[in-house]
């Protein structure tokens, strides 16, 4: 049975070669989805200072210049059997186009090019592969590269961190959407889940204590009962559950990148304040994980 039926695409304007599209098109391929892909324009940041002629003239011709080559880049696709249209748009508001299309097409994952933005420019405007972990109500998959166009080997980086019945809902999510791209792509299934030991614990605010040997222990039995708990409802093999000590994202780059991941699957949290600057363990995964991420939302609650 296919798990996906609509693609949408995201080209960047540049006619580079593209991960995202090689990736897209493997995966229409193996379920029989349709794809639509989109580029977006929008007004220099000086266009306002040229003449209204100068401003619709290179208008036109970023549209004309973008049709034409979206329009071979679906004709490849069709020889190849897959179902492929095309949209060039022109908006100050890329995000908000971009979600309107997933929302009407509808589709059922996002696919595009991950884009690294210097660290420098990220302190000043949040990057549109942030904004779209943050924002996308579907699954978003950021390709960094595509050496197996159809995945081998898929990872799903699950939280069991917090108490039980907190994340229960994100990580079943996760781990289904990494079993069915896992079972689309006949790809191998890992499940991996990266924790740090709670070396002491707060007394009236100020002091620390060391945590007792024997909880500790039952920490650590109870954490292991959960992630066996998920592995054996997915169906995940003994040899395929990696239960690792270490700082989380340091834990996911080295498996994924020792292991040979072609995708890790994770989950994404709505940020308030500060985590708005900050940033998310997934979007800094972008820039510290060589594998490609495949991000999925939390349940809409209500």
């Amino acid at each position: 049975m296919s798990v996906y039926h609509r693609l949408l695409l995201i080209l960047a304007p540049g006619a580079g070669p593209s991960s995202a599209l090689n990736r897209a098109a493997a995966l229409a391929e193996a379920s029989g989805a349709a794809v639509h892909i989109v580029t977006c324009g929008s007004p220099y940041a000086a266009l306002w200072l040229m003449d209204r002629a100068v401003q619709e003239r290179l208008h036109i011709e970023f549209i004309k210049g973008q049709e034409l080559r979206l329009r071979e880049v679906a004709e490849q696709l069709r020889t190849r059997g897959i179902q492929a249209t095309t949209e060039v748009l022109w908006t100050e508001d890329p995000l908000d186009e971009l979600l309107r299309h997933v929302e009407e097409l509808p589709a059922d994952l996002v696919i595009k090019d991950t884009f690294r933005e210097p660290a420098l420019q990220r302190a000043f405007m949040t990057p549109l592969d942030w904004q779209l972990l943050r924002e996308c109500s579907v699954p978003l998959h950021l390709v960094s590269f595509a050496e197996h166009p159809l995945p081998w080997k898929v990872a799903a980086a699950v939280d069991l961190s917090a108490p039980v019945g907190e994340t229960d809902q994100l990580n079943d999510r996760i781990l289904a959407a990494a079993r069915d791209l896992a079972l689309q792509c006949n790809a191998e299934l890992h499940l991996l889940h990266a924790y740090e030991h709670s070396s002491g614990y707060p007394v009236y605010g100020t002091d620390t204590l060391e945590w007792p040997s024997a909880q500790e222990r039952e920490l650590n039995r109870q954490r292991r009962a959960s992630f066996e708990g998920l592995a054996d409802r997915f169906g995940v093999p003994n040899d395929r559950r990696h239960l690792v000590l270490g700082t989380p994202l340091r834990i996911i780059a080295d498996f994924t990148r020792q292991a040979g991941m072609d995708v890790v699957v994770m989950g994404t949290l709505t940020h308030k304040g500060l985590g708005k600057v900050l940033g998310s363990t997934t979007e800094h995964a972008l820039y510290q994980v060589a594998s490609s991420i495949f991000a999925i939302r939390p349940p809409v609650e209500g």
